[in-house]
């Protein structure tokens, strides 16, 4: 009996019969052709393959890309001095992403747990985290003890330093004394402190000097980083030298300062009547009174412009005790006299002090010595 054979077709991908005649036995024929629809040959095999551009890949390469670059630029911050401005600074690299280490000689183990800073009651012990900013955030008075305290054999070699400090020729100074040369350097000046910025950074002053940067791509890029953490909160980014900054600050905060803690000695309070000015003379004294003395006296002995800000705050006192009682000494040779003799009410009155820099006049009390 004629029987038609079965072969796999490669262009349609199924069986197909031929006319060819069989002489398998019935039974072993359809096990034939149940093998053939199952196995085809291996030679007429079609293999596929993926050619779309937007198939699916086992990692998504863009987006590792993307959060590559972006840890690129976080860094590992080491706060020396984690009091309140320490943890106010550290609010805002939390912020954004960065991981805060935080070292003081107070155990601060709770406000550090709670902001998410790791805590350390040992400078060796963070140091060997190996961070690659040291932020100093100490007094002005124990920058130079904290520092050669600091254990720094224990950082990598091109760690960067940055202080905050209030005054900046002295810390320049001494970190170029005392850190060597492949430790980069940064001098900051945040104009602000957790009173002024409590409501966000926008438009309050930042001020820099890049004292000491390695020519490195990756240390010019982390000073760029680290400095890009208070532009992205809204600061005013001022770069300025050390001895420009200082000379500034004394006429300026140095002065706020003295201004608002002479205020304070008098013990102003508030009263149903309070005008504009008024207020704001409250809120000086608020202010300046919730920062500490040593930070005060920091401005002063560190700040070699402090002591000429300091006599021409009392050169200018004394000028206008002089204006005052020489217009009421006027006023009682009148009433006593009739009218004034001549030349008898003149007194030389000082108007406007002489600008920064200018010798100052002799004060009443060196006058009467002479």
């Amino acid at each position: 009996m004629s029987l038609a054979a079965v072969h796999f077709n490669s262009a349609t991908g199924g069986a197909v019969a031929s006319k060819t005649k069989s002489t398998l036995p019935l039974p072993c024929r359809s096990r034939y052709i149940s093998h053939r629809k199952s196995n085809p040959p291996p030679c007429r095999r079609r293999l596929l393959q993926i050619r779309a551009i937007d198939a699916a890949q086992p990692y998504d390469y863009e987006a590792k890309i993307s959060n590559d670059l972006i840890q690129s630029t976080k860094l590992k911050i080491a706060v020396i001095g984690f009091g309140n401005f320490g943890q106010f600074l550290a609010k805002a690299f939390i912020r954004q992403g960065h991981t805060l280490l935080a070292y003081s000689r107070t155990d601060y183990s709770l406000a550090a747990q709670s902001l998410g800073v790791s805590f350390y009651s040992d400078m060796h012990d963070l140091c060997e985290q190996h961070p690659d900013v040291i932020l100093l955030c100490t007094s002005i008075i124990s920058t130079e003890p904290v520092l050669r305290a600091l254990p720094i054999q224990r950082l990598k070699r091109n760690t960067l330093f940055v202080d905050v400090l209030s005054v900046k020729e002295f810390p320049k100074n001494i970190m170029l004394q005392l850190l060597p040369s492949h430790f980069d350097i940064l001098c900051t000046h945040p104009m602000f402190g957790p009173e002024s910025g409590k409501n966000g950074w926008h438009g309050l002053p930042f001020v820099f000097d890049k004292v000491r940067i390695g020519d490195e791509d990756s240390r010019v890029s982390r000073v760029e980083s680290f400095l890009d953490i208070f532009d992205k909160e809204g600061c005013r980014m001022v770069e300025m030298s050390c001895a420009e900054h200082d000379k500034h600050a004394a006429g300026s905060q140095f002065m706020t300062h003295t201004v608002g803690r002479v205020l304070e000695k008098l013990q102003l309070e508030t009263t149903p009547i309070n005008t504009k000015g008024y207020e704001t003379l409250l809120n000086l004294v608020e202010n300046t009174a919730s920062d500490s003395f040593d930070l005060y006296y920091g401005l002063f002995m560190y700040n070699k412009n402090a002591m000429e800000q300091l006599e021409r705050l009392d050169l200018a006192f004394e000028s206008l005790k002089k204006e005052l009682f020489g217009h009421l000494h006027e006023k009682l040779r009148k009433q006593l006299f009739g009218k004034v003799e001549e030349g008898a009410g003149e007194q030389l009155i000082l108007t406007k002090l002489p600008k920064n820099g200018h010798s100052l006049p002799a004060s009443s009390s060196e006058n009467s010595r002479n």
